[in-house]
C-alpha cells in the first residue's frame, strides 16, 4: 500500500521551494499534481453486480502555460494545457488530456469591439450516463467571433456567431458526434451605475453526424433552436449583484415533431457578499441539454445550486456547494417508457484551499453524489463519493 504516492511527494518537493519573480509577465507556466479516489468510478447502479469492480485511484499530472498579452488597447489571452491521468485499477482507462484556448478581444476607435478565438479539449468522458469500462475519450473544438457597436454612451447593439463540435473516440457513443452552430444578434441598455439590461435573439441548429438507429429504423436527431432572452446584470450594491439570462425558447427537431419542446429557457445568478471575506452564489435555470447516452440524446433540465467561500485568512480558503438537478428526458418514436423519464442528482461537495506562498497552491476537496435514476432508459440510481487532492506551482 502506497502510504505517500508519486505525485504527492513531488507536490511536498515542490511545495519546500517557495517561487520568486514571474519568468515572463506575458507566459506563465505552471505545472499541478494530484490524487483522487472515486468509490464509484463508473457511476455504477446500485443493483449492479457485486463483482464489478467501483472504485479506484487516480494520478494526474499537468503541464500548462497561461498567455496574457495587451498590444495597445487589443488583448490576446489564452492557455496550453497537457494532462497524464492514470488509474490503479481501471488501467485501460489511462489518457493524455489536452486543453487550448486563445482569444483576441479586439477594439477599433471609441465604439466597435468584440472577441475572436477558439479552443480544443480532449478529456475523459464523464462515466454518468455511459458506464463502459472501455476508454472514451471526447473532443470539443469550438470557434466564435462577435462585435458590437456603442452607438450611444448608454446603448450597445452587438452579433455574435459560435460552433462546436464534440466528438466520441468510443464506437458506440459516435452516434452522439455532433455539431451546434449559434448566431445571435442582441441590444443592451448600460446605466450610470454600472448595470445592464438588454434583449437578444439567437438561433441554433444542431446536426448529429451518425443517425440513431432504432430498430431497422434511423431516427434523424437534427433541430433548431429559437431564443428570446432578456440579458441583465444588475449591480443592486457592492455586497449583491444579480445575473439573468433568460427567456422563451424552442426547440423543433427536422422529424418526429412529438418530439419539440418550448417554455422558460434560461439561469439566474445571484452573487451575495455580506462580509469581505464571506462569499455566496445562488444558481437556478431551465435549459435544454445534450445527454450522452446510446438510447436518449437530450433533455430538458432544471436545477439550483448554492456555493460558498470563505477566507479563513491571507493563506486559506474553504469553500462548500450543494445542487440539484432534475433531467426530463425526450420522449423517443417507437419508444414506450413505463413511468416518468426523468432523473435527479444531488450534489455536495467541501474543501479547502491552502496558499503557503505566492505561487504555491494546495487544495483537498471531498464530494457526494447521489442519483435517482430511470432504468429503462439508462440512468439508473446510483451512489458516489470521493476526495482529490491537487498541488500547483506557477513558474
Amino acid at each position: 500500500m502506497r502510504i505517500l504516492p508519486t505525485p504527492l511527494a513531488l507536490a511536498a518537493a515542490l511545495a519546500c521551494c517557495p517561487a520568486q519573480a514571474d519568468i515572463s509577465e506575458t507566459f506563465k507556466p505552471f505545472i499541478s499534481v494530484g490524487q483522487s479516489y472515486d468509490d464509484n468510478l463508473l457511476r455504477l447502479p446500485d443493483n449492479s453486480p457485486d463483482a464489478i469492480q467501483r472504485s479506484d485511484r487516480a494520478s494526474q499530472a499537468i503541464a500548462g502555460i497561461a498567455l496574457e498579452r495587451p498590444i495597445g488597447r487589443q488583448k490576446i489571452t489564452g492557455q496550453a494545457k497537457v494532462s497524464r491521468v492514470t488509474f490503479d485499477h481501471y488501467e485501460q482507462l489511462d489518457y493524455n488530456g489536452k486543453d487550448f484556448s486563445l482569444d483576441w478581444a479586439w477594439v477599433i476607435g471609441n465604439h466597435f469591439d468584440g472577441n475572436i478565438g477558439g479552443s480544443y479539449q480532449q478529456v475523459l468522458t464523464p462515466f454518468n450516463d455511459f458506464h463502459s469500462e472501455q476508454r472514451n475519450l471526447r473532443t470539443q473544438r469550438r470557434q466564435y467571433a462577435n462585435g458590437g457597436w456603442r452607438m450611444h454612451p448608454s446603448w450597445r447593439i452587438y452579433t455574435g456567431f459560435q460552433r462546436d463540435r464534440f466528438d466520441y473516440e468510443l464506437e458506440a457513443q459516435s452516434l452522439n458526434n455532433r455539431k451546434e452552430d449559434r448566431s445571435e444578434v442582441g441590444i443592451d441598455y448600460h446605466a450610470s451605475s454600472g448595470s445592464r439590461v438588454g434583449l437578444v435573439a439567437r438561433h441554433i441548429k444542431g446536426n448529429f453526424l451518425n443517425p440513431r438507429r432504432i430498430g431497422s429504423t434511423f431516427l434523424d436527431q437534427n433541430y433548431t433552436q429559437d431564443e428570446l432572452k432578456a440579458n441583465v446584470n444588475w449591480l443592486y450594491s457592492d455586497i449583491t449583484q444579480l445575473q439573468l439570462l433568460a427567456g422563451y425558447a424552442k426547440r423543433k427537431h427536422d422529424t418526429f415533431a412529438e418530439r419539440d419542446t418550448s417554455g422558460l429557457n434560461g439561469r439566474a445568478t445571484l452573487n451575495w457578499r455580506p462580509r469581505s471575506k464571506l462569499r455566496f452564489t445562488a444558481d437556478a435555470w431551465r435549459e435544454f441539454a445534450a445527454v450522452e447516452s446510446i438510447v436518449v440524446n437530450n433533455s430538458v433540465n432544471k436545477g439550483a445550486s448554492l456555493t460558498a467561500a470563505w477566507d479563513i485568512s491571507a493563506k486559506v480558503q474553504a469553500n462548500a456547494g450543494l445542487k440539484r438537478e432534475k433531467r426530463k428526458f425526450e420522449r423517443m418514436p417507437y419508444v414506450t417508457f413505463d413511468g416518468d423519464p426523468s432523473d435527479t442528482t444531488r450534489s455536495t461537495n467541501i474543501g479547502v484551499v491552502y496558499q503557503p506562498w505566492r505561487k504555491v497552491q494546495l487544495s483537498v476537496t471531498g464530494f457526494k453524489d447521489r442519483r435517482t435514476g430511470t432504468p429503462l432508459i439508462g440512468t439508473g440510481s446510483y451512489k458516489a463519493k470521493g476526495v482529490s487532492f491537487m498541488a500547483t506551482v506557477q513558474f
